[in-house]
C-alpha cells in the first residue's frame, strides 16, 4: 500500500489533500515542519485563506495538530505543524 492510501480514501477536499502532501514533503522524520502560510500558498499556486482553511479541515479530521511558535522577541512566527502518519491514522 502508498504512503498516502487513506488520505486519497478520504472524503477531504482536494486543497486539504495538497496541503498535506506539500507539509509532508517538508516534514523531518518525526513529522515536524514549519513552513509559513504565505510560502505554502505561494508555492502550491493557492491563496493564504485557502491554505487555512485546508489546515483547519486536516485538524478536524486527524491529520496534523499545529503549535504556534514565537520570537524571542515575543512576536509570532510560523506554526509548527506535527503531521500523522495517514496510513496509521
Amino acid at each position: 500500500m502508498g504512503y498516502f492510501t487513506s488520505l486519497y480514501s478520504s472524503e477531504l477536499p482536494h486543497r486539504a489533500r495538497t496541503v498535506y502532501m506539500y507539509l509532508s514533503d517538508r516534514s523531518d522524520k518525526e513529522g515536524r515542519c514549519y513552513p509559513a502560510i504565505g510560502t505554502i500558498a505561494r508555492e502550491l499556486k493557492l491563496s493564504r485563506s485557502t491554505v487555512k482553511r485546508a489546515i483547519v479541515d486536516l485538524e478536524k479530521n486527524g491529520y496534523l495538530t499545529k503549535e504556534q511558535r514565537w520570537r524571542e522577541s515575543g512576536g509570532k512566527s510560523s506554526n509548527m505543524f506535527y503531521l500523522k502518519k495517514s496510513d496509521t491514522r
